[in-house]
């Protein structure tokens, strides 16, 4: 199956200019590639679609390139925004640059050879191209009238005070060309003659196409062919994928509490895993699809087996599991595993490491116990007054609920007769306190 195939049936082909599908069926490998930009210090989910982009290119026997917006991301690209942003110093864009690649490493294969991907950063282009070469040299070449009508440009300068644009900088105006003439000096350096990326870069990266069209270069292949209108076809091409939207029309890729980073340190393995866990039913084929590398007869096969049983999340936990593997490590996923059969299915706690177990309870109320009180208190008192009311308001309501069989201590019932140093500690230093069914207080004994 050839790589627009492969997008297609995956959900994930949105546009491509005329002679990209015969472009990349010629036989050689033909190198294409995809900006990032480097203003965060790790790459998203949003950006995941995108990287298995450049992973099915490399699959279907192609050359990726990865390019990280080292000079670009000093700028700020206007599209899909209403607003300028921050500008980030150089020291900030190399240390999140080199996070970057560390994340794309775990998808495309760098070995050295024809396919081997590669990570290029077009600060070290730019860095040395002065203002008035870059007019003389590239700006010359696309007219205003043409950047204005992109449509990244036009939604800014006519924007309104309800879309909260109010304008747009010289600075971010500007950034069209300077992307354009990153595939002006791939195509030229590295032989790439594709662009990709998703669909609300298609302005840009068509600029790109337009500057390798007007600045010259050879063609990029020997044996293209006219197009039906008796035209060349362009010599570079360009190819966009799909944005990834819920089933109501939302972007996909953010959680409750923001984005969902590839970067354990910003989203947890737990975190990230409990996010496609809890994919809706309407938006889990799509997502297993794009996310993942299952090939067609898999998935539907996951597919008839959730259908049968909906309530056993079958398809979520086969991307979830898929992902997080991928991104993460198979370590991190059991770790993940384990975490949410403690939570939601009655696992041990005794299972989770201190940092999973500080994941797992991170929004639940934390209270802290001095150690050298314990002796002092029983359960009841343990879960009123040593703990300033935060579980229980009193010994009485306290008492009320253990009598009931309602309170839990590390899994275990209390009991009205318990003293607070019979209570065993999680790694020595932490009590989970269940009051019902549904609430959960952390103690750490300090």
């Amino acid at each position: 199956m050839n790589l627009i195939d492969e997008l297609r049936w995956r959900g994930m082909f949105h546009d491509m200019m005329p002679g990209t599908e015969e472009h990349l069926l010629s036989n050689a490998p033909v190198t294409g590639y995809i900006g990032f930009d480097p203003t965060a210090p790790s790459l998203h989910i949003g950006n995941l679609a995108t990287i298995m982009l450049l992973v099915h290119l490399q699959r279907a026997g192609h050359r990726p390139l990865a390019l990280v917006g080292g000079a670009t991301g000093m700028i700020g690209d206007p599209s899909g925004k209403s607003a300028e942003r921050n500008l980030l110093d150089e020291q900030a864009l190399r240390r999140n640059q080199a996070g970057i690649q560390a994340q794309l490493e775990k998808f495309l294969d760098f070995s050295a050879g024809p396919t081997g991907a590669q990570v290029v950063n077009n600060y070290d282009w730019f860095q040395g191209f002065g203002f008035l070469g870059f007019l003389r040299e590239v700006g010359k070449h696309l007219t205003v009238n043409y950047m204005m009508a992109k449509d990244s440009v036009k939604r800014r300068i006519g924007g309104n005070e309800d879309s909260g644009a109010d304008g747009i900088s010289y600075t971010e105006f500007s950034y069209q060309l300077l992307q354009g003439y990153d595939f002006v000096h791939l195509y030229r350096e590295y032989g790439c003659t594709l662009q990709m990326g998703a669909s609300d870069q298609w302005g840009n990266i068509t600029t790109g196409t337009e500057l390798i069209r007007r600045m010259g270069g050879e063609p990029a292949t020997a044996n293209e062919q006219p197009t039906a209108n008796n035209q060349q076809p362009a010599k570079a091409y360009a190819l966009t994928g799909q944005l990834i939207t819920k089933a109501d029309g939302t972007k996909y890729g953010k959680s409750e509490t923001g984005t969902v980073w590839l970067d354990g340190t910003l989203t947890s393995p737990y975190q990230f895993y409990q996010f496609f866990l809890n994919a809706a039913d309407a938006d889990v084929p799509r997502l297993i699809r794009v996310f993942t590398l299952l090939s067609q007869p898999e998935i539907e096969a996951l597919e008839a087996e959730h259908a049968q049983a909906p309530n056993l999340r079958i398809l979520q936990k086969a991307l979830a599991k898929d992902v997080t593997i991928r991104v993460h490590s198979e370590v991190a996923y059991e770790a993940a595993l384990a975490a949410s059969q403690v939570l939601f299915g009655g696992g041990e706690l005794s299972s989770l490491d201190e940092a999973t177990l500080l994941d797992v309870f991170a929004g639940v109320p934390h209270v802290q116990v001095p150690r050298t009180s314990l002796a002092g208190h029983n359960v009841i008192s343990l879960l009123s007054e040593a703990t300033g009311g935060v579980i229980f308001a009193s010994k009485g309501e306290a008492k009320k609920m253990i009598q009931a069989g309602g309170v839990s201590l590390n899994r275990e019932k209390a009991t009205l007769e318990q003293q607070a140093t019979e209570v065993p500690l999680l790694l020595d230093q932490y009590v989970v306190a269940q009051k019902g069914k549904k609430n959960y207080f952390l103690i750490t004994v300090v």
